[in-house]
């Protein structure tokens, strides 16, 4: 079974004939499955470039959503709006939603969106201010309290922390191989930019800590098993092994420049 992955192809930054060229070379792939780790487009725009890629390839679609997918709109109102698409959607499927997707007899895929939440690096002392903070409703904007946004950023990686220790348990008493996908690198050593980890500033809302400890417990505890974690976010790509039976790819990105990241042979 063949599963290629794309992550951070910010389809709204295409103009039609580039739009047109990406599909053709998605129909082109010689892939069973897609999933897409996040960062499709915007709020106004991302169930409509989901359709359109559904229709185009004909074959299973499982997806996350990333922070852009929000901008300008909610956090709440997208993955309604997913939700919906999904429904009516046959070959389209919102992980979060999903729970435990088989792949193969041996190999199955989970995923949440997952988010920066401000626990690696030096939160209060970084300068950065995201987008994210003046796009997304659920942020107070760029004079919102550093605590009260903080506490909003754990909360998101909690979310989905919470949601991987739910569905590992019984994903890997029945499948040797687990496909874990979500936007957010989980670790710091994960978070690639420019060939590098990223630094103290940036760390806190380019990986998640909550994610990162939810899969590294769940692979500690079954040695027997292995764990491949596909995420985005940064633009940069790399990959490091975490733990022997734990290993996270991290794709990198150009805005305006979609690819498959990789063609990954399961099971």
């Amino acid at each position: 079974m063949k599963l290629a992955w794309l992550t951070d192809i910010h389809l709204n930054f295409l103009r039609s004939a580039a739009l047109e060229a990406f599909l053709e070379m998605l129909i082109e792939v010689e892939a069973d499955a897609f999933v897409i780790s996040g960062d499709i487009a915007e709020a106004d725009d991302v169930s409509v470039h989901l359709h359109t890629i559904a229709v185009s390839v004909e074959r299973p679609i499982y997806f996350v959503l990333g922070n852009h997918d929000f901008y300008k709109g909610s956090i709440a109102s997208v993955r309604a709006k997913a939700r919906t698409l999904c429904s009516v959607t046959p070959n389209l499927h919102y992980l979060p939603d999903a729970g435990v997707v088989p792949l193969t007899d041996d190999a199955c895929l989970v995923g949440h969106d997952g988010w920066g939440d401000g626990r690696f690096g030096d939160y209060h002392g970084s300068d950065v201010l995201l987008n994210d903070f003046g796009l997304i409703e659920e942020f107070g904007g760029f004079d919102e309290d550093p605590d009260e946004r903080l506490a909003k950023l754990h909360a998101l990686g909690d979310e989905a922390a919470a949601h991987f220790r739910a569905v590992l348990p019984a994903a890997l008493s029945r499948f040797r191989h687990v496909i874990a996908v979500t936007h957010v690198p989980p670790f710091r050593e994960a978070c690639w930019h420019e060939d590098k980890v990223s630094d103290d500033k940036w760390l806190p809302f380019f990986s998640c800590m909550a994610v990162g400890d939810a899969l590294a417990e769940a692979m500690a505890m079954a040695p027997d098993r292995k764990m491949t974690v596909l995420c985005g976010h940064t633009h940069g790509g790399g990959e490091v092994q975490i733990l022997p039976n734990l290993r996270v790819l991290t794709g990198g990105a150009r805005y305006g420049q979609p690819t498959v990241q990789r063609v990954i042979e399961v099971g």
